[in-house]
């Protein structure tokens, strides 16, 4: 079976590294396997195995304007046609919306099954009226569309009309790859010291804006107690002018993104995810599967789809509320033996996202038969 995958790159992200762990596993079961990105190989990022075709369209520019966008995205569907058609694929599939829909269009009088995958909560994220219109109309046109959550699911079958719909979370694949820069604890945090762990792109949506509030009304009950946010982005100075703002500046700590997720997970004594809206969190399933109990906010989508509340974590709901968030964090933080109990819970998703489980969900959807 030939099978390409369609996305925007193999910049580091979520939809690009289970792009490549799918595409390294189908190539390690002797598939041909493709990779396709409109962004070129230079900007790539995780390993793929030897045997994938990695082909690049280098149409990745940003349009300018209305007709621009309009020939940018045709040239993009007629040049992912033609390759799809000079590769012969059995099987293409699309990560994220742009690239769905451009997939769709670019299948048209090719014989190959069409599939797309939606890698967020859709209402979390606005795209504006075209975009949102061309979801509507093309969608359903695909063979089968790819959900991560039961919510997702929902969602795509009353407002894109799709019929054929299946459901697929992401895969945790361990041990995680270590890769540049390398950042130990030990290089952070003094000994002794008890880690609540953040990860995440500094964003409006992973509300660590809240996180630092929440913290701050329980620092004074854990003082044996340090919060680490692992990432980076536009909004770190904000971040950081509220942390010192809040007196927390000898507390929290923000050494940026680091290539040693593992080490940050097995140091970590309880885990937090405070974002607004999610599509599918792998760090969240990653920090479970070595190990570490979670707190996190019931947000659209995925968090309630991984922890069942007051088993392996805790489900802080409505999202948003920081009195609650500090009342889950100072539960755990106070309780060493709640937090070993569901620390040992915990580590069942590394069965329940398994790679042989997820491929065995996609097996159903590239080879229906």
């Amino acid at each position: 079976m030939k099978i390409a995958i369609f996305t925007q790159s193999l910049q580091c992200g979520g939809a690009e590294r289970v792009t490549a762990h799918l595409a390294n596993a189908w190539a390690e079961m002797g598939r041909d396997v493709s990779i396709i990105t409109l962004a070129d190989v230079a900007s790539d990022f995780y390993a793929l195995h030897p045997s994938i075709h990695r082909i690049e369209l280098t149409l990745a520019a940003e349009s300018h304007g209305i007709a621009d966008a309009l020939l940018s995205n045709a040239r993009r569907v007629y040049s992912l046609h033609r390759v799809l058609k000079q590769i012969d694929v059995d099987v293409v599939i699309a990560m994220m919306m742009g690239p769905s829909i451009l997939t769709v269009l670019a299948s048209v009088g090719l014989r190959c099954r069409t599939i797309i995958s939606e890698r967020c909560y859709p209402p979390s994220i606005p795209v504006g009226r075209v975009w949102s219109m061309l979801r509507r109309l093309i969608y359903r046109w695909a063979d089968c569309v790819v959900a991560q959550t039961q919510e997702t699911r929902e969602w795509l079958q009353a407002s894109a009309g799709c019929k054929r719909i299946a459901v697929i979370p992401n895969p945790v694949v361990l041990p995680l790859s270590v890769a540049t820069p390398i950042l130990e604890p030990a290089m952070v945090l003094h000994p002794g010291r008890q880690l609540l762990l953040a990860v995440g792109r500094f964003g409006e949506e992973k509300g660590f804006d809240l996180l630092l509030e929440a913290f701050s009304r329980i620092a004074i009950a854990c003082p044996a107690w340090d919060l680490v946010i692992l990432g980076d982005g536009m909004l770190r100075q904000e971040l950081e002018n509220q942390r010192d703002t809040l007196g927390l500046s000898v507390r929290v700590f923000f050494p940026g993104a680091v290539g040693n997720m593992a080490d940050w997970y097995r140091r970590a004594n309880l885990f937090v995810l405070s974002s607004r809206s999610e599509g599918f969190p792998n760090v969240l399933i990653e920090a479970m599967a070595y190990g570490c109990p979670a707190v996190s906010y019931d947000c659209h989508a995925g968090p309630r789809d991984i922890i069942s509340d007051g088993v392996n974590g805790l489900l802080v709901k409505p999202a948003g509320d920081v009195d609650a968030l500090a009342r889950a964090l100072l539960a755990l933080v106070t309780d060493e033996l709640e937090r070993k109990r569901m620390a040992q819970n915990a580590a069942v998703v590394q069965e329940r996202f398994s790679m042989p489980e997820i491929l065995s969900l996609w097996e159903k959807v590239i080879n229906p038969e």
